[in-house]
């Protein structure tokens, strides 16, 4: 007589090998072809019977609607835009601390424009919003994805954004009912998502198959396909008053893109250069700075030639081995970027010399910063 635990064993065992048996399915052995030297680096892989998460969504405040029958969503009265006229300060000192996500937030970003509000997203696999101006506490939780979440991104007006998790799907979501609008996958792993900011339905995620993949929210389809680097696709930022953007990759490549037009315009490549996986464009649009793997940060022209400022290298952090982000004070004159010992640190866009170091984080890197769009001197970080 066989016992209970030996019976489970073995219906375990006839399970996965039916599952083995099965037809051949030409999506999975194209999926183990493409991954077979770096699939042990990635997340499970995708098989015909993988489905997205179970999708949730907690609104945490009181009510959604105050009494004039205003959404949550919307910027306190009197609260207005941002401006790139404003005097900025560098932060001194830590204000306020969010807490309520389980494990390490791994992107953060503001509200566009007002910054009444802050996304997060975290390895605990939920995306929540949070306030900023006010009581400073949760106001909804996103819950969408098996697996960490690895970056988000607002559209331009802040109504939609766009969430990719470690379980290789893309989720669009409805900011203020938190409804899962559409849910996109191409079965590889999306490091970024970028929603281009001329069309509030296109945006691009640059995967780990070297592709970067253009998608329609609307018809939820894939509407072209960049593929030019020979290693997984780690940034995206648009530059040029949004016709082109550029591309960095564990290739250590950087590649210049029209928007739309599937062949890069320029490649940026040298036997010295590392991979650089974070990327940021100065508020005046002249010149954007990448996240150097060899503890710097390099700075590039943003206009027609794309050459790199030699002169203006930022140094002093320690970011090896973190895809640390950056970000710049909205009147361009400060920089800000965490390094891999939770630090901040601020440069002076002009010197290039370090303005301030603050101990953000003491257990763990420092790996997102973002200045707020009206406050002077507000700095969040993750």
């Amino acid at each position: 007589k066989i016992s209970e635990e030996q019976i489970t064993y073995r219906q375990a065992y006839l399970n996965a090998k039916a599952k083995k048996m099965r037809e051949y399915n030409i999506e999975e052995d194209h999926d183990r072809r493409d991954e077979r030297k770096m699939g042990h680096l990635l997340p499970p892989r995708h098989d015909r019977d993988t489905t997205a998460a179970e999708v949730k969504s907690t609104f945490h405040g009181q009510s959604e609607r105050d009494y004039s029958g205003k959404s949550w969503v919307k910027p306190p009265a009197g609260h207005k835009i941002g401006s790139d006229e404003n005097k900025t300060f560098p932060p001194k000192k830590c204000i306020h601390k969010w807490t309520g996500h389980t494990k390490g937030v791994q992107a953060i970003e503001f509200f566009p424009g007002y910054g009444h509000l802050l996304l997060s997203g975290s390895m605990d696999g939920k995306v929540k919003i949070w306030d900023v101006l006010t009581d400073k506490l949760v106001r909804r939780t996103y819950s969408g994805h098996d697996a960490a979440v690895r970056d988000i991104n607002f559209s331009k007006d802040g109504s939609k954004f766009l969430s990719t998790g470690y379980d290789r799907f893309i989720r669009l979501w409805d900011t203020e009912t938190g409804t899962c609008i559409k849910t996109f996958t191409n079965r590889k792993m999306p490091y970024t998502v970028r929603f281009f900011p001329l069309e509030n339905n296109l945006f691009l995620a640059g995967c780990s198959d070297n592709k970067i993949i253009q998608w329609d929210t609307n018809s939820g389809k894939i509407v072209q396909e960049y593929n030019h680097h020979l290693g997984p696709v780690n940034a995206v930022l648009y530059v040029d008053n949004n016709q082109r953007f550029i591309s960095t990759s564990d290739d250590k490549k950087i590649l210049v893109w029209e928007f739309g037009i599937p062949v890069p315009t320029k490649y940026i490549s040298e036997p010295h250069m590392h991979s650089m996986p974070a990327v940021a464009l100065h508020p005046q649009g002249n010149f954007w700075v990448a996240q150097s793997l060899d503890n710097q940060i390099l700075t590039w022209g943003a206009r027609d030639k794309f050459r790199q400022q030699r002169k203006k290298v930022f140094r002093g952090h320690t970011n090896a081995g973190y895809a640390c982000k950056m970000d710049f004070s909205p009147n361009g004159r400060f920089m800000t970027s965490g390094d891999g010992e939770g630090r901040l640190f601020v440069w002076d866009w002009g010197s290039t010399q370090i303005y301030r170091k603050l101990a953000a984080h003491s257990s763990g890197p420092c790996i997102d910063a973002k200045w707020h769009p009206t406050q002077p001197s507000w700095v969040a970080t993750a």
